[in-house]
């Protein structure tokens, strides 16, 4: 294969702090950078190379894989250059591939910009911590953040389920079991079931996807472990009805009460470009399950979720609009793309303006 190409895109990209590389057949190179995409100009991937790249860095689970479905997601370790998982599919009949880097070292919580509260709520020895957000908005940094955080402090068995496996964490005070789909476990919910059985004391997820996975979630939680995963929603409301979606309508004041009781925390996460330099910096919306939340729950009062999520921020809260402030008031991010970005974009010009309005403090009422 034309591995020397095939290793230069990858190094180059690497070397420009690229976070995704898509290689498509006959079409330029692109790699997303800081948020946005720059393009190979001088280099089209041919069918032969895209193939021999194909079957130097496949295996025989992802050729079967994507010979049924037309997709697989499995990881990549290029010699002297690093780890990726790879998306290979289809489009327009032709293949292409999508690389995201892994970094061989869990970043430092600080260094990426994210908030003690985090570590806080990592602390915790029960209840589902979900961690949401568009694909590529670091979920997985924060989920692995947080489990570094609990290996330097804690002595805890955690098992890992994942497609594939992406940060290897070394057993410090806690010990760690990593299991990929497909290598180790036919799927996330049987890995899940068996988890229950090998005496762990945080389950972390890849992802949620079904109702199976979070009924036995659920009962996890329900029965003193912590378990983490990823959701695609962007913000804590969404998240809720998510979880309701998997759910009949007749089952949804049962899972709601569950909720009540079982949710710990919920950190919806998006990647905002910083305002000078190079770089991304996470914007955050934190709901924990405090005794406010807990109630709106069990009383299904979930459209006062933002107004007491905005409310609590002594307990550790803070919306969107919130962080983004925060952020522009620290020089981060620029005001214009704060409030392009922000939840209520009014509001927030009024708040970069020196004007506060009064938080009703009749949450439950």
């Amino acid at each position: 294969m034309p591995q020397s190409k095939f290793q230069a895109i990858l190094e180059a990209g690497v070397e420009a702090g690229a976070s995704d590389w898509h290689i498509r057949e006959d079409s330029t190179v692109a790699l997303r950078i800081d948020a946005g995409l720059v393009e190979i100009a001088d280099f089209v991937p041919d069918k032969e190379f895209i193939s021999a790249a194909v079957d130097e860095i496949i295996d025989e689970r992802g050729k079967k894989t994507f010979d049924e479905t037309g997709d697989a997601d499995f990881a990549h370790q290029e010699d002297g250059v690093g780890r990726f998982r790879v998306n290979l599919h289809r489009q327009r009949g032709k293949m292409a591939l999508t690389f995201r880097h892994i970094k061989d070292k869990v970043p430092d919580y600080k260094g990426l910009g994210l908030p003690e509260i985090l570590l806080k709520i990592a602390s915790e020895e029960r209840g589902i911590v979900l961690v949401t957000g568009t694909t590529g908005s670091g979920k997985s940094t924060t989920m692995a953040c947080m489990l570094e955080f609990m290996n330097d402090n804690f002595a805890r068995h955690i098992i890992t389920i994942e497609d594939p496996i992406e940060y290897h964490f070394q057993d410090r005070s806690c010990i760690f079991e990593q299991r990929e789909v497909g290598i180790d476990t036919i799927s996330f919910n049987s890995a899940l079931i068996h988890a229950l059985r090998q005496d762990p004391d945080v389950i972390m997820v890849g992802e949620m996807r079904h109702r199976d996975g979070f009924d036995t979630a659920l009962t996890a939680a329900d029965t003193g472990h912590m378990v983490m995963s990823t959701m695609h929603t962007s913000n804590a409301s969404q998240t809720i009805q998510r979880i309701f979606d998997f759910y009949g309508h007749d089952e949804r004041d049962q899972i709601r009460q569950s909720l009540a009781t079982n949710l710990a925390a919920i950190i919806c996460q998006r990647l905002m470009p910083r305002a000078v330099g190079r770089g991304v910096v996470p914007a955050l919306e934190i709901m924990i399950n405090t005794g406010t939340i807990r109630k709106l729950l069990e009383q299904d009062k979930l459209d006062k979720l933002p107004q007491a999520i905005e409310a609590c921020r002594n307990e550790g809260m803070q919306s969107f609009n919130q962080c983004m402030l925060d952020l522009c008031n620290e020089g981060l991010i620029t005001e214009d793309l704060a409030l392009e970005k922000a939840t209520n974009p009014e509001m927030l010009r009024m708040n970069l303006n020196g004007i506060f309005l009064g938080t009703d403090n009749a949450i439950l009422g």
